[in-house]
């Protein structure tokens, strides 16, 4: 009986250190998305990081007929704006933090005229932004939304239907405007 006990200890020690250790990960990885993605800060558009149906990526197992790129933002320096043209491939977009993963994701399909225009936020600048808009200004027709970190990055995925279509999908990822907001 005792052994059994023992047994029954170590393996509820073990799940519990296993479990720990699975969810410490993302926050102790050196080599991490955001990483990877920080050289984005300074860029007006985002990063291609994977070639559709080619070998340079960082990916896993890429999807050869999505052409994935990304792009950082760093909110302390201010609010970031997301903009994009929709057409005729699909589009989506996913917002991620630097440590706790996906936060929001929006397809084409939201688009307004043919632009999807997100800006991300802090709850500070949030209010800053309302009270701007309370003094009299315009309404703002842009999607906001509040980060729940200063730091993370957006996944622009455009999928490509047919390979002839892969550099039109690599193109319209790239084409995302990833700026400081001005407003």
């Amino acid at each position: 009986m005792r052994f059994f006990i023992a047994t029954l200890c170590g393996l509820v020690l073990a799940m519990g250190v296993h479990i720990a250790v699975i969810l410490a990960s993302p926050r102790l990885a050196e080599n991490d998305a955001f990483s990877r993605l920080q050289d984005t800060l300074e860029f007006e558009h985002p990063t291609l990081i994977d070639n559709v149906g080619g070998a340079n990526t960082w990916l896993p197992e890429p999807d050869p007929a999505i052409a994935v790129a990304a792009c950082a933002f760093d909110l302390s320096e201010g609010p970031t704006r997301i903009s994009t043209k929709t057409g005729p491939l699909f589009q989506s977009l996913s917002f991620h933090t630097k440590e706790d993963g996906i936060f929001f994701a929006v397809t084409d399909r939201a688009a307004v005229r043919g632009e999807l225009d997100i800006v991300i936020m802090t709850p500070e600048q949030l209010d800053a932004a309302r009270a701007i808009q309370d003094d009299g200004e315009t309404v703002s027709q842009d999607v906001r939304i509040v980060a729940p970190q200063t730091e993370g990055f957006v996944i622009v995925r455009v999928a490509s239907p047919y390979p002839s279509l892969n550099t039109a999908a690599e193109n319209t990822a790239t084409a995302v405007s990833c700026t400081i907001d001005e407003d």
